[in-house]
């Protein structure tokens, strides 16, 4: 071993498997980004579709909602009509036996 034996570098091997790596690492970052591209804009079409289905639910129960209140609305109201329809039926029941009493006075007295 003698100190005047020539050197031969190892550099230019290094420097191609750093560029193969390089670009190795380029192509992985490019698909990578290409992939997250994809992955929001399935996310966006996701997303919109879901805030429509919100929009949707939201608008059913606000109708329904207004639905719920014209029916209770109509119900206090068949509530109220039968309540005067049955005192009506009440007077009406009452008249009728008087009715019937004075008739039948009416018919003893013709009678006589």
């Amino acid at each position: 071993p003698t100190f005047k034996q020539s050197y031969a570098p190892q550099s230019g091997e290094i420097f191609g498997i750093l560029g193969q790596m390089k670009e190795t690492f380029e192509s992985n970052l490019a698909a990578s980004q290409k992939e997250e591209q994809t992955n929001q804009k399935a996310f966006e079409d996701l997303k919109a579709a879901k805030e429509e289905e919100i929009a949707a639910g939201q608008e059913q129960i606000d109708t329904k909602t207004d639905q719920l209140a014209e029916t209770d609305e109509k119900l206090a109201q068949s509530k109220t009509d039968i309540e005067d329809t049955k005192a009506s039926l009440s007077a009406d029941e009452q008249f009728l036996a008087m009715l019937k009493e004075k008739c039948s006075m009416t018919d003893q007295e013709w009678e006589e």
